[in-house]
């Protein structure tokens, strides 16, 4: 099968070494007349046309492959995500450049608490989600369009997305709030530019990606927070009409292209809090992904269709992250817990000597006692990306030891 590609050298060549000169120019550069315009269709990537056995006699159905559902789409129907719309045989993105959100926030919100501690990204969405999760914190954005909401939106270009994360003083671009993939044609062209203008890609993804997706996609992220919603295929598709093995494949593949990894895990009462899975789940992060992957453990609060469930209680939280200790993993955050906090919850330790190294209060940082992004006791390097990229080395590199 034989894909379709944008032409943009930005998307198929190796990741481009920070330009200076673009860091100067952003504010005042203009669109690209190689990419589409913020505010109407733009043309997909990752699909290919596709046999229809069943489809109507003449009929011009395409595959999409961005995520793992792989979907037959019609003519003049779209996906699941309800963002990628085949018209007339070739298949469109809906949301370029229309953004629902765009958000200065602490980059320990994504959470990524291994990445530039006490910096911020530049956080942009648009609207779709190719899962169906009846908990969905941001069910207003990532469902609108199949619960028939039409959400405020802002038309920026690439250009304008990397100026206003430069004037804020971000030191990263986060693609977030929604599933960013099913906006992958925006976030790559973004992505490129930030790259160049020295900025970090930050990807908060739900990890449904295809391989295909993953390569090209992968070289242009540094690190991705990826929900890791549970260990059961059969919770994966009541909650989330998804499945596990995709997600579990993504994280094993973004790894291997050296973006650096955290992982957050949901506690939903009753659905995805049972003791055995979160063994056999936080086993499997250490043993795949590396006993350093910060495992962030999120106390859950009723949300949309969801209304009915209780919120996670604090003693679940406390007893899962001692699970994920057990397990072998080093960095465990419980997260979300509010004024049931304890100091103790938000501290980076060294994973050689137990030092204190990053002190957090909420998304604060109390203390930042890394040297040179090393222990002050026992010089040991602290996982994750504590400054400039060495574009020579794996950034994940550290989470295969």
């Amino acid at each position: 099968m034989r894909l379709h590609h944008r032409s943009d050298e930005g998307y198929t060549s190796a990741p481009a070494p920070r330009d200076d000169a673009m860091v100067a120019a952003a504010s005042t550069a203009g669109v690209d007349e190689g990419r589409p315009r913020p505010g109407g269709a733009a043309p997909a990537i990752l699909w290919a046309p596709a046999d229809d056995p069943h489809g109507p006699v003449g009929g011009r159905s395409v595959r999409c492959v961005l995520c793992a559902h792989r979907c037959l789409v019609r003519e003049g129907r779209r996906g699941i995500c309800g963002v990628r719309e085949n018209r007339d045989g070739r298949l469109w993105s809906l949301v370029y450049g229309e953004l629902v959100a765009a958000h200065l926030d602490p980059i320990e919100k994504k959470p990524l608490y291994h990445v530039l501690p006490g910096t911020t990204a530049y956080s942009i969405a648009t609207m779709g989600c190719p899962f169906r999760c009846g908990f969905c914190q941001n069910w207003e954005i990532a469902q609108a369009p199949h619960e028939g909401i039409a959400p405020p939106t802002i038309r920026m270009t690439p250009e304008e997305v990397v100026s206003e994360a430069l004037r804020c003083g971000a030191s990263a671009i986060a693609f977030t709030y929604v599933e960013p993939t099913i906006f992958v044609e925006y976030l790559l062209d973004v992505a490129r530019l930030a790259r160049r203008a020295g900025l970090l890609n930050v990807l908060v993804t739900n990890g449904y990606l295809t391989p295909e997706s993953v390569a090209e996609i992968g070289p242009w992220i540094d690190a991705a927070n990826v929900d890791l919603k549970g260990f059961d295929d059969a919770v994966y598709r009541r909650i989330c009409g998804a499945t596990l093995a995709p997600v579990l494949d993504t994280l094993v593949r973004l790894r291997a292209a050296g973006v650096w990894l955290e992982v957050t895990t949901l506690l939903i009462p009753g659905h995805t809090d049972d003791p055995d899975g979160l063994a056999e789940l936080t086993r499997w992060i250490a043993r795949e992904l590396g006993a350093e992957t910060p495992w962030h453990v999120s106390r859950f609060f009723p949300a949309y269709r969801f209304g009915h469930v209780p919120a996670t209680s604090v003693a679940s939280i406390r007893a899962a992250a001692r699970i994920g200790r057990e397990a072998g993993l080093v960095n465990v955050y419980p997260g979300n817990l509010g004024s049931a906090a304890d100091p103790d919850d938000g501290i980076t330790r060294c994973a050689r000597c137990g030092e204190a190294v990053v002190v957090r209060s909420g998304y604060r940082i109390l203390d930042d006692r890394l040297l040179d992004g090393a222990c002050p006791r026992c010089g040991r390097q602290l996982a994750g990306i504590l400054g400039r990229i060495d574009r020579t080395a794996p950034i994940g590199a550290e989470q295969a030891r």
